[in-house]
């Protein structure tokens, strides 16, 4: 006898009582089988979409102003050397005796000492904006008071201000 067969003999050898059981009982591991599978993570997603598509658009909104800036930046008429370098002199004054600038080159270097994080941004804003610069290379370590020492290397013109 084949398997398909000795099964029906079981089956019918089962009380309806049984069979109704039985019958119950594979639905309802199809029903959660069906619900863990299919609509659950349907439903996570459906759930999670709307903060996704606010998260998304909040992306969208600053990657459109970092191109308007970029292109502010690009239509600007190119500085000599001499005037990005006066510049960045200028910039570095309000930090005291914290920066110093080196120049070799066409690179330009500041060295810094205990400058806090805050300071150090405002800086490279103003630096960007200003003297149409931004760091090539950075070697930045945090001390023990907290504060940033280290130096950046700027290159005038170069790819990372246009």
């Amino acid at each position: 006898m084949s398997l398909q067969m000795e099964l029906r003999q079981r089956w019918q050898a089962v009380s309806p009582r049984e069979q109704g059981l039985v019958l119950a009982a594979a639905l309802l591991v199809l029903a959660a089988l069906l619900w863990w599978v299919g609509i659950a993570p349907a439903l996570g997603t459906l759930r999670s979409a709307e903060r996704q598509r606010q998260q998304l658009d909040a992306q969208l909104q600053q990657m459109q102003r970092l191109q308007v800036q970029a292109q502010a930046l690009q239509a600007k008429p190119r500085m000599s050397f001499d005037e990005t370098r006066r510049l960045l002199e200028a910039s570095i004054k309000p930090l005291g005796t914290t920066a110093q600038l080196a120049t070799a080159g066409e690179r330009v270097t500041i060295s810094f000492k205990g400058v806090s994080a805050d300071v150090l941004v405002q800086w490279l804003v103003q630096a960007r904006l200003t003297a149409r610069s931004a760091p090539s290379e950075a070697r930045l370590v945090r001390n023990v008071a907290g504060t940033w020492d280290g130096t950046l290397v700027l290159t005038p013109g170069g790819p990372a201000s246009r």
